[in-house]
């Protein structure tokens, strides 16, 4: 995706900025509509990071996921067959779609229910494919080289995997739906002829939105994950999800805080992230919240291994996994 989307438009990005926080568009104690985090109580059930960070190698343990390649479909595979043997109902959409360069590519969502009779639901997400290109390595020899994606994919399926295990000690009152969404790192390089728009990023949630894997599906609200392992990660309020779904940021940041993690998720504005979340929002109709760090403007804004061959396992934090799956266990918990 054209995550960074202050590099694109600064002008109006920086106005928007300034904006949100001249109106008090922060969610202040946990953010509106969110319960007091001092009247609740954490979950006693933990997320194990070193599990997570396993769910992280073993995905790249197949290479780079890059569409149509062996490796893709070896790690969807894998991806399925585990969230069923955590005894979730798996659901694929299986379609093409139009890259950038024209080309017609194998496009795979992986949907994974947890109580799927369960009317109300709570998606969490993230995207399972690898870049293509490593365009944005400090290094220009290294461009046209596939991303091994540990932090830019794989971590996001890991936390979701973790959390898949654990849902039968957990016992939330709600259904929960994990989407892997494919598809979602093919934009055009720096080298291809640039739009303004961003729709070649995000194709298998741009799908999806449009087309439900179930007709009529409705959800209390969504979490993305993307890059939620990265060493120094903070996740601060990401533009488009105050925008569209404001109170369940606060949602989040209170949980974060129940769950001990306040430092991780400070009180802070981010950037815009042109993500997964976004036709989720418009499209689906789902207010959606991306949680996704901030390493403060400029060309290295999602942290310092996005885009380049240095997202690899050995740059992955089991203390940002842990942070983050514990947080959203949290939010899960709380849900009635």
């Amino acid at each position: 995706m054209r995550k960074n989307k202050l590099s694109v438009l600064p002008a109006l990005l920086l106005a928007a900025g300034a904006l949100l926080a001249g109106c008090g568009n922060k969610p202040a104690a946990g953010g509106a509509g969110a319960v007091d985090a001092d009247t609740l109580s954490a979950t006693a059930v933990r997320f194990d990071a070193d599990s997570a960070l396993a769910f992280v190698k073993r995905q790249c343990d197949f290479g780079p996921r890059v569409p149509d390649s062996e490796a893709h479909r070896l790690c969807g595979d894998y991806i399925a067959a585990k969230f069923r043997s955590y005894g979730l109902v798996v659901t694929e959409q299986n379609t093409t779609v139009t890259g950038w360069d024209g080309k017609r590519l194998g496009c795979r969502n992986i949907i994974a229910a947890y109580r799927p009779e369960l009317a109300d639901r709570v998606i969490v997400c993230a995207h399972w494919d690898s870049r293509p290109w490593a365009d944005a390595d400090p290094d220009s020899a290294n461009h046209r080289t596939p991303v091994m994606a540990a932090n830019d994919g794989a971590s996001g399926v890991a936390v979701m995997l973790e959390l898949a295990r654990l849902m039968r000690e957990l016992k939330p009152a709600v259904g929960v739906d994990f989407i892997c969404f494919d598809m979602e790192d093919y934009g055009a390089p720096y080298w291809a002829e640039q739009t303004d728009e961003g729709n070649d990023w995000c194709l298998g949630s741009q799908y999806w939105s449009a087309h439900p894997h179930k007709e009529g599906y409705k959800a209390r609200f969504g979490i993305l994950l993307d890059m939620v392992g990265g060493a120094g990660a903070r996740f601060c309020y990401e533009g488009f999800s105050l925008q569209y779904a404001r109170d369940v940021v606060g949602k989040i940041w209170a949980a974060a805080a129940t769950a001990g993690k306040s430092e991780f998720f400070p009180s802070e504005d981010g950037t815009y992230a042109q993500d997964d979340h976004k036709p989720m929002n418009e499209v689906a109709g789902i207010p959606t919240v991306d949680i996704i760090p901030f390493h403060g403007y400029g060309e290295r804004s999602f942290g310092p291994t996005w885009h380049t061959v240095s997202d690899t396992p050995e740059n992955i934090s089991t203390a940002t996994l842990e942070a983050v799956g514990q947080t959203v266990l949290q939010v899960l918990s709380e849900e009635k």
